[in-house]
């Protein structure tokens, strides 16, 4: 874990809510692994008090980049920031999406609306491990897919979904990765999204007997486990404890995950 409190906005991307990134900051950058995240400083006066935490949305040499979603006071001071400002962060956090195996095979990115962000470093990192990398990235219209194309640039095969049909397969991305898991069974599932899109994706994985790993969203005090701000439910060796998503998590494996508690 780093601290960079002069990390330089090197560019900047727009699409209404949607915005992307790309911070220059070495040292945090070097250790950044897919599923991590960083605490943001979104503002230089005493309120908002509170850091955001954004999900690493990919590493290009000494930069990390970051895509976000308006979603609230603190998340709309940080849209406004222009090239060539700096931020505070502290990064990177929390634990990564890729586990351990020696083989990964077949490996499904499933992500919904802003839950995409992670999805692209993840992808990248495991084509260079030798998977077959799809991803299945869903939202409400064609304007929640922004970064659809960049997905592909980076040849990571990709299928869409919307709700209102306005781009791809019509439907839920839940419903879209049923049809999906029908055609070819993958040998794992990532999975970033609303809470109510990873419980019915996770039953998926369930039902037809695919290790899934999720990433979980939360609201953080401080991000490494300090303030006990962010925690849920999760089951390891036992009946389900309170962990922190920040330390513990925010990837999980999908059987540990205590949905009721989660939503």
């Amino acid at each position: 874990m780093q601290w960079d409190s002069r990390a330089k906005i090197i560019f900047k991307q727009n699409w209404n809510d949607y915005h992307l990134f790309r911070i220059e900051t070495p040292k945090i950058a070097v250790e950044a692994r897919p599923g991590q995240f960083l605490m943001v400083r979104v503002s230089d006066t005493p309120y908002p008090l509170l850091r955001r935490p954004i999900s690493i949305h990919s590493r290009e040499r000494n930069a990390l980049e970051i895509f976000f979603q308006v979603a609230g006071q603190g998340t709309a001071l940080l849209s406004r920031k222009k090239e060539g400002e700096t931020l505070d962060i502290i990064g990177p956090l929390g634990k990564e999406f890729i586990p351990d195996w020696e083989h990964l095979g077949i490996a499904y990115l499933i992500g919904g609306g802003r839950g995409i962000a992670p999805l692209y470093f993840l992808g990248k990192e495991l084509k260079k491990l030798g998977a077959k990398v799809h991803v299945l990235y869903g939202g409400k219209t064609l304007a929640d897919l922004p970064v659809k194309e960049k997905f592909k640039k980076a040849g990571l095969g990709m299928t869409c979904s919307t709700d209102d049909g306005s781009f791809g397969f019509h439907g839920f991305v839940t419903d879209l990765l049923e049809n999906e898991i029908q055609k070819t069974t993958p040998q794992i599932l990532f999975i970033c999204g609303p809470n109510s899109m990873m419980k019915k994706a996770a039953e998926l994985a369930a039902a037809h007997k695919i290790p899934a790993r999720i990433s979980l969203e939360s609201m953080m005090g401080c991000g490494f486990g300090a303030c006990w701000g962010c925690v849920k439910r999760i089951k390891k060796s036992d009946n389900g404890k309170w962990r922190k998503i920040c330390e513990d998590g925010p990837v999980f494996w999908a059987e540990e995950i205590i949905w009721e508690e989660a939503e």
